[in-house]
């Protein structure tokens, strides 16, 4: 089972096609092997062959498996109609993410109301340390994740990625003071966000929604706070909505 999660996952990160020999020299694993766990999983449905080249990729229950996975997390469900207030309250995008490792993955995305064609980003997943999301997610988790993921790797995406583990510790800090967090230009150029953190009725952070769209148009001067007040309002009732305690739902800086 170990062994065809890892195919899964090198195919996710390395693909779009790798091959058995290919496969094989990078988990280190014989190539009777690998094949072997690719039949498998091609007869489940989880992989399939390309007839061209004969390499493989990701198959087409993996999105039945997503799906389902989305339609059974709380935060999702819950999040849905608060994503949509939001997006209209701030004529902006909504992201709601959850930290999967050091990475943010998208479990919602409500569309801008107005704008040009928008790409659908439920099941992106972004380096924590690049995003609003995960800084909000992150600043307000207990200290031996705050202290694992700042020793871990942390991603460069671009020249405005915070990868300096004293300023950004520093600046997780800042974060749970306000009760939100900002992105500017770290994950895209030109792109901005603003989350706060969401908590469950444990009291724990179950991960974060916030806006995303044009840095000049999220992090001006006349409209940051009013979107940051905006965005900290919704994550402390889409927390209460999860039933999270009045101490946790009420985030420092709401």
């Amino acid at each position: 089972m170990h062994r065809a999660v890892q195919i899964l996952r090198e195919l996710a990160s390395g693909g779009p096609r790798l091959g058995v020999t290919e496969l094989a020299d990078r988990l280190g694993i014989a190539k009777p092997t690998v094949h072997a766990l690719l039949r498998t999983l091609e007869i489940e449905g989880l992989v399939g062959q390309d007839r061209d080249s004969s390499k493989y990729q990701l198959g087409p229950n993996l999105v039945q498996l997503g799906n389902a996975y989305l339609d059974t997390h709380e935060l999702r469900t819950r999040s849905l109609t608060w994503a949509d207030a939001l997006a209209n309250r701030t004529k902006e995008a909504v992201w709601v993410g959850v930290l999967t490792g050091d990475h943010v993955l998208i479990v919602h995305h409500a569309f801008r109301p107005e704008g040009a064609v928008q790409i659908l980003e439920v099941g992106a997943s972004i380096p924590w340390n690049t995003c609003a999301l995960g800084k909000a997610i992150v600043a307000s988790s207990s200290a031996d994740v705050c202290e694992r993921l700042l020793a871990g790797e942390l991603a460069v995406l671009t020249s405005a990625s915070m990868a300096e583990r004293k300023a950004l510790a520093g600046h997780l800090e800042e974060v749970l003071k306000a009760g939100y967090a900002l992105e500017d230009q770290e994950s895209a150029i030109g792109d901005a966000g603003i989350a706060s953190p969401v908590f469950d009725r444990s009291g724990e952070v179950a991960g974060a929604i916030g806006i995303v769209g044009p840095v000049e148009r999220m992090l001006g001067e006349s409209t940051r706070q009013e979107l940051a007040v905006a965005v900290r309002e919704t994550a402390r009732n889409l927390s209460r909505d999860l039933g999270a305690p009045r101490r946790a739902a009420y985030a420092p800086g709401a």
